[in-house]
């Protein structure tokens, strides 16, 4: 009887251990994800204010085009989060 016991006792430490270390690796692979489209909005936002200040007369369409740079770049983060809830909830 105390055999059974503890083979399920061990089935279950194995199975929290899978759910643990997925958990961890969709995180990782989140945080990761996320750091490249941090880095390229910096840069577009670095780039126009650049811009900006050498030829105001231009900030208008300068700003427009930052947007659509910050907004094509968020889309990076957003797939990163897409994968991360598969690889979570998939398994």
């Amino acid at each position: 009887m105390t055999h059974l016991l503890l083979a399920q006792a061990a089935a279950d430490s194995a199975s929290q251990a899978k759910d643990g270390l997925s958990a961890i690796g969709a995180g990782l692979g989140y945080g990761l994800a996320a750091i490249g489209p941090g880095i390229g909005i910096g840069i577009v936002v670095g780039n126009a204010i650049q811009a900006m200040a050498r030829q105001p007369e231009m900030a208008g369409v300068t700003r427009t085009t930052m947007f659509l740079g910050i907004a094509f770049t968020e889309a990076l983060a957003l797939i990163g989060f897409v994968v991360f809830i598969l690889i979570r909830f998939a398994g």
